[in-house]
């Protein structure tokens, strides 16, 4: 199935409305911050970053700009436009549906002023319309191919399925034991992890920690065993999911490089180089899944020619010279 071109612009036009939305908060924490250098500085974590003001936005906005211009170009030109749409509309619906709840909260009151929570809502809301939106609009728009110039949408190839499988299962794996490991270390205030509230202090439009950990593993999950199947939606929903997966990674790598925790890195506690390897380990899994999903996939069949194209003269696969004659000769 391919898109109509009306299809195509409206999932165009909805991608842009949530890229700019995006785009507009990382905007405001910069004017917010000063500097993007410290801003950067504050996202990583160190300790002698202090904005002047509290930020909005996480690293996970940045990647999620970049998935809203990738779609937005996508469902304009890409033969498995349907499914970057469905992929980045449902990933939308997932990280932004705390805000409904959350950005109202009390803690967040302490924390931001009330035009601030207010627009925050608003674009949580937006951002939720437009997430469903594209679903609708992927499902509503979707036709067959008319003819042998249109391209049919396109497959992962074996060896881009099994490396996408391997590295996107193990991945989801890791985020889930590490989910496992904060519910049973901290059971009292693992709900406030996961759906937000009390003292946790999570940024104004991003989900809470554990509920962000927990798409991502979800869509690691379903976008592996996608591509072991070689479905059509494999690639779209694997490029997220891969994307998704760089901001803790390379976020991580830099409080090692910075921190100079290779060189002691077998004075650190075990569960201290478990995280360590798993951020090398993140990181690696993105950018690997990142090359594999991005090359041309193989192209689904081609529609079967009607009887009416045979009476007509239709070309037959793989054969060579002019069209049968619509009528036996005389004599026959």
């Amino acid at each position: 199935m391919i898109l109509t071109r009306g299809a195509r612009v409206t999932g165009a036009v909805l991608c842009a409305v949530l890229a700019v939305t995006v785009a507009g908060w990382l905007v405001r924490d910069v004017r917010a911050v000063g500097d993007p250098g410290e801003l950067w500085r504050y996202w990583v974590g160190y300790v002698d970053a202090r904005p002047k003001l509290r930020t909005g936005t996480s690293p996970i906005d940045v990647a999620m700009l970049v998935v809203y211009t990738v779609a937005g170009v996508a469902a304009l030109r890409s033969s498995v436009a349907a499914a970057a749409l469905v992929a980045t509309g449902v990933t939308t619906v997932a990280l932004r549906l705390p805000g409904v709840w959350n950005i109202g909260a009390d803690g967040m009151d302490a924390r931001f002023p009330h035009e601030l929570r207010t627009r925050a809502l608003i674009c949580a809301f937006v951002a939720l319309a437009a997430g469903l939106a594209l679903i609708v609009t992927a499902g509503a728009g979707r036709r067959p191919p008319q003819d042998f110039y249109e391209r049919p949408p396109t497959r992962p190839g074996r060896g881009a399925s099994v490396t996408t499988f391997l590295l996107l299962g193990a991945s989801g794996a890791v985020v889930i034991a590490w989910e496992i490991r904060q519910a049973v270390t901290y059971p009292s205030r693992y709900p406030e992890w996961v759906v937000g509230g009390g003292s946790l202090t999570e940024p104004l439009t991003d989900p809470p920690p554990g509920w962000g950990s927990v798409v991502v593993a979800l869509l690691c999950l379903f976008a592996g065993i996608s591509a072991l199947s070689r479905a059509v939606h494999a690639r779209p929903f694997g490029m997220i999911a891969a994307g998704l997966l760089l901001p803790g990674g390379i976020l991580g790598i830099v409080r090692v490089l910075h921190f100079e925790l290779l060189d002691h890195f077998g004075e650190l506690p075990t569960e201290g180089r478990l995280t360590v390897l798993t951020w090398f380990f993140e990181t690696t899994a993105g950018v690997v899944v990142l090359l594999a999903m991005a090359r041309r996939g193989i192209p689904d069949s081609a529609p079967a020619p009607t009887a009416q194209d045979w009476r007509h003269g239709y070309p037959q696969p793989d054969v060579f010279g002019p069209p049968p004659p619509s009528q036996p000769p005389p004599g026959w």
